[in-house]
Parts: C-alpha cells; structure tokens; sequence
C-alpha cells in the first residue's frame, strides 16, 4: 500500500487543527478525506504489515479529529471511513445470503499414505508425472466471505452451509486488518475468502482479564472467533481481538480491463497460479500469511507439513495442520470439484497433541436430544496451551472398549486441537487396584425417565418432560422451522429459566404476560407485548409443525411432514404400535422405535396434553398439488417474504426446492443480489421469476400469500 505524498496527514509536522466552523462543510471535504485515507494507510502498516509508522498519540489525535468533522458534518461519513470500525449496529438476526461462488469444505487426512494418495489421482487426473503444489496454514478460525464492489467492502458473510452464509457485514468492518476499501487498481466486483481468528495473545489477556471479573473463560480461539462473528452488537464485535487472513478470490468480475492491480511500476496480468493470486490479494490491501510456500513436488509439501507440526507452538495463532494446493490454475480447473470439495486441494492435518492425566470421575451429561453422554471429570491437565478438566468419553462401548474407569492414567488430547476427548488408558502400574467398571443408568439421572439404548447411545425417553432437555426443548419448540415463535430465542430463554418463568416444561412458555415479563432486565412493554403476541399467534399451527417441535428422535422436518399426512391427528398418532408406524413409507425401524418410546413416556403425554389445553391447535394443512413435482431454485435476498415461507408455499402446492439450476429446473425465483444462478438461469433459457411475478403467479392459482 502506498502511502499518498500529497497527503499532510502520512507524516504530520503539526498537529494544530483550526476550529470547526459548522456552517461550512465544503471547507472541510478535503480534510475528511485526507484523514480517512492516512488513517486508513496506517491502519494497514500497523495490522496487516505489522510494521507502524505512526506514534499512538500522533494516530489518535488524527482519529479524533475525524471523529469530530464526521460528527459536525454527518455527510462527510462514508462506510469505509475509518470511525465506522467500532461498531455500534444492533441486528435482530443475520439475514441469509448466498455466496457469489460456493466455499467449500475440504478433503483432509492426518497420514502421508492420504498426501500420497491425493497426489497419485491429482497426477493420474491430469496424465502428467509431477505438479507443483502450494502450501498454507491451515488456520484455526472461521472461514468468511468478504465481497468488494468499486473497490469498497460491501458485504461479509460466514461460510454457513458453503452454498448460503450469514450476512455478518457489520461485525466483519470491526476487524483492524480487514480493509474497508482496496487500493491499487481492484476489479468492478471481488469476493474473496479469508479466515477470521483471535491471535494467541489477544486470547489469553481477554480470558486473563474476563477471570478477574469472575467471568467464563472462552475455551479455546476459534470459539471467540466464532461468537464473535455472530455478535447482534457489532460494538461488541468490536472488543474482540480479532484478526483475518486472505488466502482465495472466490469470484472476481475483471471488467473490460486485460490486467488489473499494481505492482511497483508494473502492472500484474490475470493471474495463472494461486501464487500470483495471492500476490495480487496482497497488491489490493489484504493481509495474507507469509508462510505460504511453493513445492516442486509433493515430497517438498510433506516435508514443509513436518516442520510446521513441529514449530507450531511458536506461532502466534492456533494452526492445525496445512493445506496443499495445485498452484497453476489451469490444472485447478480441469480437475474442477466434487459436489462440497475440490479435486485439486487437500488439508493434511496435525497429530492432535498427548499429555497424561487422571480419571477422577464419569458422570453422565444430559444433552438437548435426550443423549446421555459420560463425561471424564480429569486432574487438570494443560494441552496445546489449554487447560482442560472434563472430556467427553463419547458412548458406553467405548468406554468398555477401552476399559476406562474412575482412578485410571489416560492420554488425553484435543480433537482439532479443540474438543477434549481421552485416547487410550495408560497401563503404567499394573499391580495397582482399579475401580470398579463403569455401568450405565437404567433411569435418566434428572427426570428419573426410562433410558433406552438407541444404536451406540443410551437415550432419556423423558423428552420435553426432562429438565435437563428442557431449554433445548424450548427453543426447538420456538425455532423457525417448528413453531416459528419471534423473539423465544436462546438467550430469552435461558433468561426466562433463570427467572423461574420455565421451569417444568414447554407449557409454561402459555403462561407468561406482561406483568411476568416486563420487570426482567432488557424487557420493555413493547418487548413483553411483542413476545407474548408472537407466542399465542403460533398457536394455531400445522400438525407437521407440532410434531416435528416435539423434538422427538429420528423425527426431522421430512418425517413430520409424512407422519402429518398419514395420521392426520396427533391423537391419532400417540396410539400408533411400532407395526403400524413401520407399515408408513418413509417411517424405518429407527424412527418407529423413537416414536414409540416417546409416547409411551407418560410425561411426554402430558406435556402434549398440557399444550393442547393451552389452545394450541394443530391442523392439517390440503396438500393443494398445482405445481405437481415441478421445480423451483430461490436466490438472492427477498425483500417482502422470507425463504422459509417462500419454500413453505411452494412445497405445500407440491413444488420441489432445489439448491441448483439445471436444465430440469422449471422456475428461478430472485431477490436482491441473485448472482451466479440468475446467469446460469438465463443461460439454459429456465423462466425468471422476481417478488412480484411469484406473488402474480400464487395468486393466479387461488393460493394465499403473504
């Protein structure tokens, strides 16, 4: 990044700055701007270059000076100002977004028999007998979409299912090392993908200090990382030690240019390896990792693997193994991609990191879905600059397995570096009186229910009745797909269950009032009436919805939906044997099995019961079949209805939704931003609807809308 000569700010002699006359705003025009970009200049010396050139008091004297301006003059504040990274927005939820090309997962292995191996098909697919490959970290963070438009950040997505992402803009501009606007010569339009994670030290001074208040500590990095991103108050966002690395152009719209970016004096052409996209991510302000290296072969890649395993303690971020690329893009795309990973590239992760303990005590841990799972309670023990005092032990065959029990010598080790888990019993002395062999509960521990074995889990029948599901069990109730209560999400929740309002199970969300809830902390009258409206508004659901808000096992959004069809009333349903559910197309032994020992739970049937006297009042909605079978795909972001109920409609008339537009694709239907599947739609001649026309069409059918 080169720093503007004509600009008094890069290398201020003289700090003295006049005041502000609040009756001529074009005096100050060129003020503003000159700030914004010296600021900008150092900002990316400092965070990304990590080379500063500016005295902290001489950067904040010039911060504050554009404070003031963009305070007395509203209108001289852009977006990329600087000033804009401290957050403040508050968001409801993040909105759905799709990505402007799909960021997909990749194929990893832990052995250089897997490395060999990806190598011989990369070699065979291309018929060549070498390839050069690039290597980079392996970052242990979350994995974003930053999409740049007139070279300017526009929009900043979490990577969500690699298809659609979370719409994290606000958050993603409190980041340091994230360029508001690129420089050099940027192309019309830039998606980009990088990698947001919490530097070591940031990590531990954050925890160090949240223990001195009596607070939490975070368990690891990328958890903060993650929470972080998913901030509804991008100001908290902004407290947040985070840093991002870029590493990949998703898309890039290079105009009617032939060479895009700058380099010195020269200009860079299109890039032919990933080595020169990165050069070019570089070129255009963006913080990419040196340690990026290229390979002549795949020995050169695996010895590279080797010497940061050893090395990575030194590293001042968490990193769990490297990623190998094909370097030349033209033999990127002739592989081309399976459906969720590339051909052309590969994570060879980390052995995950050993120490010893001991097992001090299993206890059994309650989860949402009725899951008990045991639990090591462990002599505390640090691994990979973690301290760790609980690990789960998966099941109860893999206890026995590996014959654990209270007392033992274990390794323990984190699975990618992150979750506890104990590898094997260390059988040191021999001579020595063990315990005795762990055995599982034949009744849940909190609710007393009868517990089941289902496949390698040991289940809690218990259901909505159990108190340790109980918050689970509430908000899945609430959630969007099952009765699609506004405002009852987890943090609500979890406040109502502090405050005693839900404490026996999911019928006592019918009897909170205004009165209940206005005396709770971040509860206005409008917040109460909003909420207790949303609650008795669901209650006339459909009987799908009911069943699968029930959250019984095996019983997904699909099965409901079958179950709802076949039944037709939830009475009806409650009495049916295992003969008679396995006798429903769709409905497999593991699925009847669940339904039955569910309701034969008599607190399950009273929660049911209870629910129903509370006047929810489960329908079945007349499957209307005017699209029989035909075919939709929906992109882009919608202004006056939701995906959800865009889907909702459509599959209740009998359409099916797809995620792809291929020739059988009957209807595309888009919103805002549609990209890359509106072009394709339009490519194979697939009709386009938009809001409106998709609104003419329902209505056209008799079918209400929204």
């Amino acid at each position: 990044m080169k720093a503007d000569q004509g600009n008094r700010f890069i290398d201020p002699d003289d700090l003295s700055f006049k005041p502000i006359n609040d009756k001529a705003v074009e005096q100050y025009a060129r003020e503003a701007a000159d700030l914004a970009a010296a600021i900008r200049y150092h900002d990316h010396c400092y965070y990304v270059l990590d080379d500063p050139r500016l005295a902290d008091g001489t950067y904040d004297a010039l911060f504050r000076r554009l404070q003031a301006l963009e305070k007395t003059f509203p209108e001289l504040q852009s977006v990329e100002s600087p000033t804009q990274r401290v957050g403040g927005t508050v968001q409801s939820e993040f909105p759905e977004i799709e990505h402007q090309a799909p960021m997909q997962s990749l194929d990893s292995g832990a052995e250089e028999a897997d490395v060999r191996e990806f190598d011989e098909r990369v070699r065979k697919g291309l018929g060549v007998d070498s390839v050069q490959y690039i290597t980079e970290l392996k970052f242990d963070g979350v994995s974003i979409e930053a999409v740049y438009r007139a070279g300017v950040l526009d929009i900043g997505a979490t990577r969500g299912d690699g298809i659609y992402g979370e719409q994290v803009t606000d958050n993603l501009r409190t980041i340091p090392s994230v360029p508001l606007r690129l420089v050099g010569n940027p192309p019309p339009m830039l998606s980009v993908r990088g990698e947001v994670y919490v530097p070591l030290v940031g990590f531990h001074r954050l925890n160090r200090e949240r223990l001195e208040r009596g607070e939490e500590p975070f368990a690891n990095p990328r958890n903060l990382a993650a929470g972080a991103m998913r901030q509804l108050i991008s100001s908290v966002t902004a407290q947040r030690p985070l840093d991002a690395f870029f590493y990949d152009i998703l898309s890039v719209d290079w105009g009617t240019r032939d060479e895009i970016g700058v380099s010195g004096s020269g200009r860079f052409e299109r890039p032919e390896t990933h080595g020169q996209e990165l050069d070019l991510l570089r070129a255009w302000g963006f913080k990419v990792d040196s340690r990026s290296e290229h390979c002549s072969d795949i020995d050169e890649a695996i010895a590279l693997h080797d010497q940061l395993e050893t090395a990575r303690d030194a590293l001042p971020y968490e990193i769990d193994g490297v990623v190998i690329k094909i370097d030349r893009l033209d033999h990127q795309r002739a592989l081309g991609e399976r459906s969720r990973s590339p051909r052309w590239a590969m994570a060879y992760k980390f052995a995950p990191r050993l120490e010893i303990t001991t097992i001090e005590d299993i206890v059994l841990q309650v989860g949402r879905t009725g899951i008990l799972t045991p639990v090591a309670q462990l002599a505390p023990v640090e691994v990979g600059g973690v301290t760790i005092s609980r690990a789960s032990l998966h099941n109860y065959d893999q206890i026995t397995e590996k014959d654990i029990r209270p007392g033992d010598k274990v390794r323990v080790a984190r699975a990618g570096d992150v979750i506890p888990y104990v590898v094997e019993r260390v059988d040191d002395k021999l001579d020595v009186e063990r315990s005795s062999p762990f055995e599982m509960l034949v009744r849940c521990p909190v609710c007393d229910a009868c517990v089941v074995r289902d496949g390698a889990y040991f289940v809690c029948t218990g259901g909505v009745s159990c108190g340790a599901q109980l918050r689970g069990a509430v908000e899945h109730y609430a959630s969007r797909h099952a009765l699609d209560i506004e405002g009852l999400g987890d943090k609500t929740v979890r406040q109502l269950m502090d405050e005693g309002l839900i404490q026996d199970s999911i019928v006592d969300i019918y009897g909170l009032t205004v009165d209940k809830l206005v005396p709770l902390e971040r509860f206005g009258k409008k917040k109460a009436e909003n909420l207790v409206g949303a609650i008795m508004a669901r209650k006339d659901t459909t009987l799908a919805r009911f069943i699968y808000a029930l959250g019984i096992r095996h019983v997904g959004e699909h099965v409901a939906e079958v179950l709802s069809r076949e039944f037709g009333d939830i009475g009806t349903l409650m009495e049916a044997d295992f003969d008679r559910l396995l006798a429903v197309y769709e409905i497999g032994p593991g699925s009847a099995e669940s339904i039955v020992a569910f309701f034969d739970e008599p607190h399950n049937c009273s929660v049911i019961k209870g629910l129903l006297a509370a006047g929810v009042a489960p329908r079945v909605e007349d499957r209307q079949e005017f699209f029989g079978g035909k075919r939709f795909v929906i992109t882009g972001s919608l202004d006056h209805w939701s995906r959800d109920e865009v889907v909702t409609i459509l599959e209740s008339a009998g359409g099916r939704v797809t995620s792809s537009v291929s020739k059988q694709t009957d209807y595309v239907i888009i919103g805002k931003k549609p990209g890359s599947k509106a072009r394709k739609a339009r490519d194979l001649d697939v009709p386009i609807l938009d809001e409106d026309g998709l609104t003419a069409m329902l209505k056209e059918k008799g079918l209400s809308v929204l």
